[in-house]
């Protein structure tokens, strides 16, 4: 009877481990480590991003087999972001918060060109007014997408804006090229947080969504909630006191009115 031969031990590299122990360093000393998607990033622009993450994370692009050792390595509610790793991803450390952390990288995304076949995430329109195309080219090229021009001083003019995509369409080859030539970037790119583990609290953050605009909405329409719930009941600070004092000058105004209709009769104000 043949005894199975035993498959060698593959032994890791001095550099691999080495590498571990720094994601494990990283891990234990900063208060945020977050997964992001740098999925379709350019080399040069991603490393534009880091550029402008420097001081407020340290940005590393690992591995997956070294990334799961270290965090096996680093406690069991951690191991959970392992889930949360995708085909192309970086991860960041940190000692911002796991938001503030995901709204910087919000902020460091760097506008982008327009590729055929894309999908417009917002309705793409060329504007009216001058260019720096002459005429040429140019000219046909922008009738083939229906938008009218006049030559104005030897440059082409746009006569009247044109959507040349709405929401949701591919883009087409003609219309990424004359956005090319307008240099129009209707795109942004940058890491897209996806999940993140804040040390501190022990605790997984997943699906994180950064929507600053939304945001910002939301807390200017609960402000003033609060600012009209706050004058009703009369509550008085900053935000209110010139209010109150408009609302007790229109009570007056109203008060006034209403004694002046008054007839006295027989001494008796009716």
């Amino acid at each position: 009877m043949k005894q199975k031969t035993k498959k060698p031990v593959k032994e890791i590299s001095k550099a691999k481990i080495k590498e571990v122990e720094n994601l494990v360093k990283l891990i234990k000393d900063k208060k945020t480590v977050l997964i992001a998607s740098i999925k379709n990033i350019p080399g040069s622009q991603f490393q534009e991003i880091v550029k402008k993450l420097r001081g407020k994370a340290v940005v590393k692009v690992p591995k997956k087999s070294l990334i799961y050792r270290a965090l096996d390595s680093s406690g069991e509610e951690i191991k959970e972001l392992k889930k949360h790793l995708t085909e192309s991803f970086a991860i960041l450390f940190s000692d911002l918060d796991a938001y503030e952390l995901a709204s910087e990288l919000v902020r460091s995304k760097s506008p982008a060109k327009a590729k055929p076949g894309q999908e417009a995430i917002d309705d793409i329109v060329i504007e009216e007014g001058p260019t720096e195309l002459v005429p040429g080219p140019a000219i046909s090229e922008l009738g083939a997408l229906g938008i009218k021009i006049k030559i104005d001083k030897g440059k082409i003019n746009i006569a009247e804006s044109k959507t040349i995509a709405k929401m949701g369409e591919k883009i087409s080859q003609g219309a990424a090229e004359l956005m090319s030539k307008l240099d129009i970037k209707p795109f942004s790119i940058g890491l897209i947080p996806l999940s993140a583990y804040d040390g501190a609290e022990k605790k997984i953050y997943a699906d994180i969504k950064i929507d600053r605009e939304e945001t910002v909405k939301e807390i200017k329409e609960a402000f003033a909630k609060a600012l009209a719930f706050a004058v009703a009941i009369g509550d008085t600070n900053e935000n209110t006191i010139k209010l109150l004092i408009a609302k007790a000058g229109r009570h007056e105004k109203a008060l006034d009115s209403l004694i002046n209709k008054k007839t006295i009769d027989g001494g008796n104000i009716k």
